[in-house]
């Protein structure tokens, strides 16, 4: 490089007769120029030849992850990359290894060469998680946060270059400093290092994912999960407002995960008739053969009963049996009618199985279904349904 500098600055001396006092100034403007407009060429260069030619032939490929590796964004990232890597090569031509200038631009360039780096990972890891949004097995998990927690070490990693550079010392140096002062850097980033920790518990622990339900009363959560990252999570309630919540509260606090009941195929419906035990009685062999006409219980159902058969236990089995045979029941989960302890508002007979609708407004449709039938078929067996008297209810005395 000095043989060089020596050989054009001879050449300018004696063959093309500058001066000195001209070659002093005149020498590094032009070499500033040519090295410019050099990085300009290299950098057109990249971005009307190089940039093309590799989306073509991207586009080629079966593969989708190099579409968003080698997208515009990632490509520009990297082309700024370009001018500071040629700018700290080509300077030292422009100067003199003496020169208080040299060192100056040369810490300009290495810290410009740390943010555009910073960028071109910034964009590397948003292209990753695009990868991971549209994979099979990954979108569902919540791996934004990690991705912010590998973009958030990378910052600091070139926070201490850049500190390095500046004071001119090792970034093991600048390290051991920021480490005396460590206390404060985790009171300030609290909520952002305990993110950080149960981001990687949730992850690990497949506890939370994009799309859950959950169900967080003591923060107003009840809800779709919309979004994990490192700091928050935002759970879309179902009146439309939007909650967040830090992610370590997920773990030190309890919250209920809908997702298992989707995973089963089915939503359960659990729901008691309270019936006016005053109605409850044993049935005649007349009240079962009525019964057996109707088509309410199977003929000869109750033949071989060796004690009375309550009216409740006919009722019981008829809606065990009419959930059974119900379409919009899931016949692969538990299905259960059954009679529970007797309270100062009745009998309670409680139904139990799981509909084939996971969702909201189906469910609902069909555990309405579910009531009025249980509540109109009860006075088919003789009994009552129990509700406290209104003022309706009570007749007005007698004069």
């Amino acid at each position: 490089m000095d043989r060089l500098d020596d050989y054009i600055l001879s050449f300018l001396r004696h063959t093309a007769g500058v001066s000195e006092s001209v070659l002093s100034w005149v020498y590094p403007l032009t070499a500033l120029f040519a090295i410019g407009l050099v990085s300009y060429l290299c950098t057109a260069l990249f971005r009307y030849v190089v940039m093309p030619a590799v989306q073509k032939l991207t586009e080629r490929t079966k593969a989708t992850w190099d579409d968003y590796l080698f997208n515009d964004r990632v490509m520009k990232a990297f082309r700024r990359i370009i001018p500071p890597v040629l700018w700290y090569v080509l300077l030292p031509f422009a100067f003199a290894a003496d020169s208080s200038v040299l060192p100056v631009l040369l810490k300009a360039c290495n810290i410009y060469l740390v943010v555009v780096s910073l960028f071109f990972i910034s964009e590397f890891l948003h292209s990753l998680y695009e990868i991971s949004s549209e994979h099979q097995k990954l979108r569902n998990r919540p791996l934004k946060g990690i991705y912010q927690m590998f973009n958030l070490m990378a910052v600091v990693v070139g926070f201490i270059l850049v500190v390095s550079i500046i004071v001119n010392k090792s970034a093991g140096t600048v390290l051991a400093g920021l480490g005396a002062s460590a206390a404060i850097i985790m009171l300030i980033f609290k909520d952002t290092i305990l993110g950080l920790v149960a981001g990687v518990q949730l992850t690990a622990n497949d506890m939370l994912r994009p799309g859950d339900w959950i169900t967080m009363n003591k923060y107003g959560a009840n809800g779709y999960v919309r979004e994990v990252s490192l700091t928050t999570v935002k759970v879309q309630n179902f009146d439309k407002t939007i909650t967040t919540i830090p992610p370590y509260l997920l773990v030190s606090d309890s919250f209920q995960n809908w997702r298992g009941m989707r995973e089963a195929g089915g939503r359960r419906l659990k729901l008691s008739v309270n019936i006016d035990a005053n109605t409850v009685h044993f049935c005649s062999p007349d009240e079962l053969r009525s019964y057996e006409e109707k088509g309410y219980i199977a003929k000869g159902q109750y033949d071989s009963a060796d004690r009375p058969v309550a009216n409740t236990q006919v009722y019981r089995n008829f809606m065990m049996d009419f959930m059974s045979r119900h379409p919009n029941v899931n016949k692969d989960l538990m299905i259960m009618a059954r009679m529970l302890q007797p309270t100062p508002e009745g009998l309670p007979l409680e139904l139990y199985c799981f509909s084939v609708f996971p969702d909201w407004k189906p469910f609902e449709l069909f555990q309405g279904e579910v009531l009025d039938y249980a509540i109109v078929m009860a006075s088919e067996f003789g009994l009552r349904i129990f509700q406290r008297p209104a003022g309706s209810d009570i007749g007005s005395p007698v004069a």
